[in-house]
């Protein structure tokens, strides 16, 4: 089976942690952000991915390769420009099979792939979409489905809804080759806008899925997608490094504080004497952690140092950044890779500090 994962934007949602890296390769956990994709997908026997890329995508293709280390025969297309979820699949159109995925590379999942294209294959449909239900569907656009599961309207969610009712797109499709023949060619298009209309009546189905699904897309997403892959909240290979309280400390770390789970503990870490990391912490490898800090619903990537006294809270530390002593975070901060915060610093509301950023002692109190 192939599949092709839609990967060419920019990452805007989630700066600062894309301002400098493409989105498909930003570390989640303990690997590249599109690795557990990957492997949802090969699970489901897919063996040929198409990653289409827009930002940076070079550096996609550096981190990934051939797909070797993933299992999967893994192609590139580069969007020139930004064109559309439909436009982007038509740009593909040379290397696409007569059935084939789509996958919007923003979702960390373990649906069932399998039966959906089992019932894409027994309503002989065009074009199959996964829907799921969700806890807030206020921010999507909902399905209606008939009782033969064809598509009959999408529409926002109106008062009194049926809970029922409330599947929104879960960023999957099983699409035939005709669909390509719909998409116009050379401008951006948008599948959820112009694709799906056009197809109401004429084979377009829904599939109701069950199982995890999350928009890992934006900052809280992203923290809220790592700390549930460390709970065992979906089915990844990561789970099977992690002991029965969701806990994996790497033979490597040098522990002198505590560390309560759930949490993940990378190669080369180290934990100052009295400090507490968890629950809820990723320290990816080399990350040091100073004497009495104290660290919660935290991730703090690759290289990256707090120091003594600190008190992290809800945040993301990226790569290689530095947090002088004394310093709070809290709120959905995230601070990008490379950025220095001074000593005696508080940080909170969401703000996010972009890469290289230099902020002295005391400089901020937020």
């Amino acid at each position: 089976m192939q599949a092709v994962i839609l990967a060419g934007g920019a990452g805007t949602r989630l700066r600062p942690l894309t301002a400098r890296i493409p989105k498909p390769v930003v570390t989640l956990v303990d690997r590249p952000f599109i690795a557990f994709m990957l492997e949802w997908l090969e699970l489901h026997g897919v063996d040929d991915v198409i990653l289409s890329c827009g930002f940076l995508a070079e550096s996609v293709r550096t981190v990934l390769g051939d797909g070797t280390a993933h299992g999967i025969r893994l192609r590139y297309v580069d969007e020139p420009e930004p064109l559309g979820t439909a436009g982007a699949i038509k740009h593909a159109e040379g290397l696409l099979d007569e059935r084939f995925l789509v996958c919007n590379g923003d979702v960390l999942t373990d649906m069932d792939l399998g039966g959906q294209i089992a019932q894409h294959e027994r309503t002989g449909a065009t074009a199959t979409l996964a829907l799921i239900s969700v806890e807030d569907p206020s921010a999507y656009g909902l399905a209606r489905l008939g009782e033969d599961g064809a598509v009959r309207e999408f529409f926002e969610k109106p008062a009194g809804a049926e809970a029922n009712e409330e599947l929104v797109s879960a960023g999957a499709y099983v699409l035939e080759r005709s669909v390509l023949d719909l998409i116009p060619s050379g401008r951006p298009v948008s599948i959820e806008r112009e694709i799906w209309p056009a197809l109401i009546g004429n084979g377009l189905y829904g599939y109701a899925a069950s199982g995890y699904w999350l928009d890992i897309g934006s900052p809280q997403g992203y923290m809220q997608g790592s700390f549930d892959i460390i709970q065992g909240k979906l089915t990844t290979s990561l789970s099977a490094g992690l002991d029965s309280s969701h806990l994996s400390v790497a033979d490597s770390a040098q522990i002198a504080g505590r560390v309560v789970p759930p949490a993940l503990i990378g190669p080369d870490c180290s934990v100052g004497e009295g400090a507490t990391v968890g629950g809820l912490v990723v320290l990816g490898r080399g990350v040091r952690i100073g004497a009495d800090a104290k660290l919660e619903r935290t991730i703090v990537l690759d290289g990256a140092e707090v120091g003594a006294r600190c008190v992290l809270r809800d945040c993301v530390v990226a790569e290689r950044a530095r947090i002088g002593s004394h310093t709070e975070l809290s709120g959905g901060v995230v601070i990008g890779e490379d950025a220095v915060i001074g000593e005696h610093n508080v940080i909170t509301r969401g703000a996010r500090v972009s890469p290289g950023v230099v902020l002295g002692d005391r400089a901020v109190e937020f």
